[in-house]
């Protein structure tokens, strides 16, 4: 288990689409680990395997509302409806803040690091965190989404 560095804006492995995850063996746990740690170290709601430089397609939500943290592996977005405008921030672009266009309502299928199937229904912040989090899988960040984008002060 360790925090790692997690890659900012600029860097090439955020660009790169991830592969799919054939085996949950010791490796992926312990990415899961790795990330559970980068993320509690951190402020952020959600992270993605690429954003600590490892090119598998596994995401972590922890919506920090007392709530179970979700692992997904090979998340999809199987279903999206309605449109909406937010601002979205991201631990890979610090001190910066945009708005996006996300869907209003998701269902996500992915498999937990039990090796059991899953689907989840996502709305507002959850849905967000969803794309979000996939995106970065698929080598796309919110700043290449965003209407505009704004520097925090």
């Amino acid at each position: 288990m360790a925090i790692r560095k997690i890659l900012q804006y600029g860097d090439k492995i955020l660009k790169t689409p991830c592969e799919r995850v054939e085996k949950i063996d010791k490796d992926i746990k312990e990415l899961i680990k790795d990330m559970k740690d980068t993320l509690y170290n951190c402020d952020g709601i959600g992270l993605a395997a690429p954003q600590i430089g490892v090119l598998k397609r596994v995401i972590l939500i922890d919506l920090r509302n007392d709530s179970q943290p979700i692992i997904l592996i090979n998340p999809e977005i199987v279903e999206a409806e309605g449109k909406e405008l937010s601002i979205e921030g991201c631990l890979s672009y610090e001190g910066f803040e945009g708005e996006v266009v996300r869907p209003k309502k998701v269902k996500v299928k992915g498999i937990t690091p039990n090796n059991k199937e899953v689907v989840y229904t996502a709305e507002g912040l959850f849905a967000k965190a969803f794309c979000h989090e996939i995106d970065h899988l698929d080598g796309i960040m919110y700043v290449d989404k965003a209407k505009k984008i704004y520097k925090l002060e």
